[in-house]
């Protein structure tokens, strides 16, 4: 065919077509890049989101993800019953839904002008829109543009659709938290001014936000629940308070770490021995969470029956390292325990591995105590030394774990002076209520558990409260330590009460003599009770005989188990004690 006779394009339509091309590239590339702009915006979303663990701090940052850049005010709420660990319950009945607001954002204090719950409150709205919706059919909302009707649904309350009326509110969109098929709550978003309304195209971003944030969210709920438990266990699993002791002041604290991992393990104990004597327990397993929490309880359970029946730290420690060993953890511990003795005012220390406690005298002055470092309870290293320590009137002890030195930046020697210059530098008051916790290094990112225990020396009272003698062996013991006791609570005024403590200590005298080679010391004790306790030399505990109506003997004890409250027997390194208490209305004022 001739070349004349193809068709000619014509150049207005060849610029058409070439026009028509280039729009559909244009076209091509702009829908392309918001969905780009918008993978990008969910992108950064995963490393803004869910920074640490901390429930409150995730929603918070959620909420402030999403303002200004997506809407001008936001907010989340959870299910209160979530935060209670009831997740999967139906969405239904007069009680629910129930929230609790975790977190509110908005552009240039709109929150104020909005009103909406404050952070923390409990909410109660079954007829919003949100609630219908996002908490009962799971399903997101989107009002794009408010109607005269719509405020009400959406605030509920009439100041509320009110204030958001005032404010300019038009645009309203709110989508449910749900992560691994549990609803956790719902997140609302609002615009206002000159914004352009919501669209289904928004509704779908944040669908895709809210599924991404709501498994931050999850993870820190299950992760507080968890921590919570542990800490619950181990506080239940320590004293509920000290008790009040003769000649000594004991104040405790246990601080839990933010970090689960660093929680289990820390315990303390005080004790009332006989005579008057107190017993300070510290010790930290070396393990976190619930296993460390387990094997603290029963370590501390078994200290304090141990220390009930001994009165030497160094024999109670090698005792507990045998139960220790009998554990089926394989955890070892570190313990310090010392014994406050009124009538000498000082201590006895023994530590198996525990960091060295404080003193602090009275005008400040904090030094280490040199206590000798035993092997850590389970390691199967004995036996365990002791040291005597005199305690002043109003010098305190400072006993803790490592918890309150321990930082990632520092070796042991500075933290320790670290510790001991803050003890040094603190008011005898903030020393004495804990205020040691909050003064050590790193303590705002502690990342382990802490213990402290602060004992303080009293000075004696003008008329003592214990009384201390020595019984000679020539002498009639017996009528000796009646005569004693009968004369001391004269002075006390509590002479009604010398037939019931003369025929007691002249049981335990005799009992003394009888079985233990002779008494050696007799200690009578006005506090809450009368106690009254005789050492001897023998090396068994005495025990409650079953006498028959022939039997000249054997009753001693059974009549001190009837007129006594109680009454026991400890060992000591020279033999043992034999105390009993006597119960007393009340301690009057002592004659001036």
């Amino acid at each position: 065919m001739p070349e004349s006779h193809l068709p000619q394009r014509a150049p207005e339509r060849v610029r058409a077509s070439a026009a028509l091309r280039l729009h559909r590239t244009l076209r091509s590339l702009t829908d392309r890049f918001p969905a780009r702009s918008r993978l990008l915006w969910l992108s950064e979303a995963s490393t803004r989101i869910g920074t640490t663990l901390d429930l409150d701090r995730t929603a918070r940052e959620l909420a402030e993800f999403t303002v200004p850049r997506l809407a001008d005010a936001a907010a989340v709420d959870l299910l209160e019953s979530v935060l209670l660990g009831q997740e999967g319950e139906r969405m239904s009945g007069p009680d629910a839904p129930v929230t609790r607001a975790l977190a509110v954002a908005a552009v240039d204090g709109l929150a104020r002008r909005l009103e909406p719950d404050p952070v923390g409150a409990i909410s109660y709205h079954p007829h919003s829109v949100a609630s219908v919706h996002c908490l009962v059919a799971r399903e997101p909302v989107l009002i794009a543009r408010m109607g005269p009707d719509d405020y009400e649904r959406v605030a509920v309350t009439a100041s509320g659709a009110a204030r958001m009326r005032e404010t300019g509110v038009h645009s309203y969109m709110a989508v449910p938290l749900i992560a691994r098929g549990v609803l956790l709550g719902v997140a609302d978003f609002m615009r206002l001014g000159t914004r352009p309304p919501f669209t289904r195209a928004d509704v779908a971003l944040v669908m895709q936000l809210a599924h991404r944030a709501a498994v931050f969210i999850d993870n820190a709920r299950l992760y507080g629940r968890e921590r919570e438990h542990v800490v619950a266990l181990q506080r239940s699993l320590l004293p509920r308070g000290t008790p009040t002791t003769p000649g000594l002041r004991v104040s405790a604290c246990y601080t839990p770490t933010a970090d689960v991992s660093g929680v289990g393990g820390d315990w303390y104990d005080v004790m009332a021995l006989p005579g008057g004597r107190t017993a300070l327990v510290v010790g930290d397993v070396m393990g976190h969470g619930l296993p460390a929490a387990a094997t603290m309880g029963r370590l501390r359970t078994v200290a304090r029956t141990l220390m009930a029946l001994d009165t030497a730290p160094e024999r109670v420690l090698a005792r507990v390292d045998m139960a220790a060993r009998d554990l089926e953890d394989d955890q070892v511990a570190t313990c310090l325990c010392a014994v406050f003795d009124p009538a000498t005012a000082s201590y006895t220390l023994a530590s198996a591995g525990h960091p060295p406690p404080l003193l602090v005298t009275a005008d400040g002055e904090a030094s280490y105590v040199g206590v000798p470092v035993g092997a850590p309870l389970g390691a199967g290293v004995i036996p365990y030394d002791s040291v005597r320590l005199p305690a002043p009137a109003g010098s305190r002890l400072v006993l803790y774990t490592d918890g309150l030195v321990k930082t990632r930046t520092e070796d042991v020697d500075a933290q320790l002076e670290g510790l001991r210059r803050a003890a040094a530098g603190l008011a005898a008051p903030d020393l004495e209520s804990c205020g040691l916790v909050t003064r050590t290094a790193g303590h705002e990112i502690r990342f382990d558990e802490a213990v402290l225990v602060v004992a303080t020396s009293r000075p004696p009272r003008p008329e003592a409260d214990l009384s201390v003698w020595t019984l000679a062996q020539g002498e009639e013991p017996a009528a000796t330590a009646r005569r004693l006791v009968r004369e001391q609570l004269g002075r006390w005024r509590l002479s009604e009460h010398s037939d019931v403590m003369e025929l007691v200590v002249s049981e335990l005298v005799g009992n003394a003599l009888r079985y233990g080679g002779g008494p050696g010391e007799l200690r009578l004790m006005r506090h809450d009770r009368l106690t009254v306790e005789v050492s001897d030399t023998g090396p068994d505990l005495p025990q409650i005989q079953h006498a028959s109506l022939s039997d000249e003997g054997g009753r001693g004890l059974q009549l001190i188990n009837m007129l006594c409250r109680r009454w026991g027997a400890v060992r000591t390194p020279a033999g043992k004690i034999v105390w009993a208490e006597h119960d007393i209305p009340a301690a009057p004022e002592t004659s001036p």
